[in-house]
């Protein structure tokens, strides 16, 4: 009777760590970790963005002591003129993100993976399988989260506005969602889902496909175990390919949803993602799509370094098979 007992308990702990909302928790909680340690690139990676941005003046730049150049130029002037507080500004929303975002693209992937998917005896998944996947978790989580993402990139760049003169949009992430919700109702608080919804897919591709698919590769064709070492080396892949296939998009995500807007609403800049898109090779070259992308791959690398190794530790911690 008691190794009965013994085994219903086991077997219920078993249910309760494999469940979707206890591995939400351990995904939200080490995209918490990765992302507080790295925001400061994730806010240089936005300034570069907005960076020749047609409406915004350079000679206005270079008079408030905003020197437009790469990635370290910008990290300079950044701790420069606005302090090394400033480099965490935004990382509240940030985080609440995160909370959302890969909370749930996580645990979507790994639900459709396990219940509709399916992987290979072996233990690998046809690539196939994790490229759709991986889109289709990433757009998911990414249209749940995009609410925090809007307050994200508009405290963000408060610091420029400030050194250009103008008075502060928000000043706080309450205000921020209060405000945008004031001028745009429930829909503004969606601005910019579109091509936010696009980068998010594109780099899960990037993310989810490529480490799931390493991972498994890895283990089936060398002597390495499922362990640290071969965790790192799957998030080093995926970090690569995330930031090669959502830099492009990441920079019109960032434009259009710091652009000014009407009393509607509506972006006075541009009036979708194509435009922008457009507007942006036009105007500036098909390069300044890339802007950012350095500070994005360094970023991207430690993040995936630090939230992979740190999400598979507290699965195996907890008792939870592995990713």
């Amino acid at each position: 009777m008691a190794a009965v007992m013994k085994n219903t308990r086991r077997a219920t702990q078993t249910t309760y760590t494999e469940s979707f909302w206890f591995k939400y928790a351990l995904s939200s909680t080490a995209a918490a970790c990765a992302e507080t340690a790295t925001y400061p690139l994730d806010l240089t990676k936005t300034r570069l963005q907005i960076q020749g941005e047609k409406g915004i003046d350079s000679h206005t730049l270079k008079k408030q002591h905003v020197t437009p150049g790469g990635m370290l130029r910008t990290a300079v002037s950044i701790a420069k003129h606005e302090g090394i507080a400033s480099f965490w500004m935004g990382v509240t929303p940030a985080v609440y993100r995160h909370l959302v975002y890969t909370g749930s693209r996580m645990t979507f992937y790994e639900f459709i993976r396990e219940n509709f998917l399916h992987k290979n005896q072996d233990g690998t998944i046809d690539f196939w399988k994790a490229v759709l996947g991986g889109l289709t978790a990433g757009a998911a989580g990414q249209f749940l989260a995009s609410p925090t993402d809007l307050v994200k990139v508009q405290m963000q760049t408060e610091g420029i506005r400030r050194l250009q003169g103008y008075s502060p949009r928000v000043q706080s992430t309450w205000h921020a969602f209060t405000k945008i919700l004031a001028e745009g109702g429930i829909r503004g608080l969606w601005k910019g889902w579109v091509p936010n919804v696009q980068r998010a897919a594109l780099v899960n591709l990037g993310d989810l496909t490529t480490y799931d698919s390493s991972k498994h590769l890895i283990l089936k064709y060398t002597t390495f175990h499922d362990n640290a070492l071969t965790h790192a080396l799957a998030s080093g892949c995926s970090g690569l390919i995330a930031a090669t296939l959502g830099t492009p998009a990441d920079v019109i995500k960032t434009r259009v949803m710091n652009q000014p807007t009407d009393k509607n609403g509506r972006g006075l800049l541009y009036k979708s993602s194509v435009d922008c898109l457009l507007q942006t090779v036009k105007y500036e070259g098909f390069r300044a799509l890339y802007k950012g992308f350095i500070p994005i791959w360094t970023r991207m690398a430690p993040w995936s370094l630090t939230f992979w190794v740190t999400y598979e530790e507290l699965r195996k911690f907890c008792g939870v098979s592995s990713f």
